[in-house]
């Protein structure tokens, strides 16, 4: 069974409208475990894009890449989790007057220190376990290779990227609530998560965890020189520098090019 356009606007606004109610304890532990989600999904593609190219050619290897890191998203929209990114969708709610601003700006806050902890931990166990070595160190070549490349974004460009990102990733939440089936569900995730990763659009929880694998990986001189790219913009800097434009980005093609437009078209005329 799949909902029509309007039906899933008015199931968005009521999920978003009681997610705004969940204790912050409970939403804080959920925001962690998303970002090690994301992190997961991440980790998946650095690994099959590590060398799928020389198999597929680089635009496939993309979209593959692409697929497999929608397990990310998968894992929390059937398993539960606190998307800073999804939870630009909360703006539906507000506009419908079901959360106020200032819960909104809370949620979000407490959501990204959940993610962005979620991430590290998730980096931390993986530099620990030594699986970042595999497959002769292309792995750790890869993701040093991806990390160099995000911190290395001008402003605009990684801000642009950001919005269209968010736009799928809350596009993607948005057509899953069509379907009320597990299998509609992960197949109405893959193609826009697909889409955004191998479009090269920025996603800024995944970059809280891409970015600091980089930033552990660039300290063995080995990978660093097979990777053949300049880490002197791997560090705190870099990726504070990053998630700035990101996460701006990321709210306004969430909040604006999905929550406020679909709310109008759908919504507005019933508040």
């Amino acid at each position: 069974m799949s909902r029509k356009p309007g039906e899933i606007a008015e199931n968005i606004c009521n999920i978003f409208g009681n997610k705004i109610k969940t204790p912050i304890g409970k939403v804080f532990l959920l925001a962690i475990l998303a970002g090690a989600y994301i992190g997961f999904g991440g980790y998946l593609f650095v690994l099959v894009s590590s060398d799928a190219a020389a198999y597929v050619g680089r635009g496939l290897a993309a979209f593959i890449g692409g697929v497999v890191f929608s397990l990310g998203l998968i894992l929390i929209v059937l398993g539960g989790g606190e998307l800073f990114t999804g939870n630009g969708l909360l703006t539906v709610a507000c506009l419908s007057g079901k959360a106020r601003i200032a819960e909104i700006l809370k949620n979000w806050v407490v959501v990204y220190l959940g993610n962005l902890i979620g991430s590290l931990v998730l980096v931390g166990f993986i530099y620990a376990g030594g699986s970042y070595l595999a497959n002769d160190g292309a792995v750790a070549v890869r993701a040093l290779q991806i990390a160099s490349a995000k911190v290395n974004l001008s402003f605009m460009d990684a801000l642009i990227r950001g919005i269209l990102c968010n736009w799928l990733v809350c596009m993607a939440i948005w057509i899953s609530n069509s379907s009320e089936d597990t299998t509609g569900k992960i197949l109405a995730i893959i193609f826009p998560i697909s889409a955004f990763v191998a479009l090269s659009f920025e996603h800024s929880v995944a970059n809280m965890f891409l970015i600091p694998l980089g930033i552990v990986v660039s300290g063995n001189a080995s990978i660093v020189a097979k990777a053949g790219v300049n880490v002197s913009n791997l560090g705190l800097s870099g990726l504070v520098g990053n998630l700035i434009p990101v996460t701006i980005g990321n709210l306004i093609g969430g909040a604006l090019f999905v929550a406020t437009a679909y709310w109008y078209i759908y919504l507005s005329d019933s508040k």
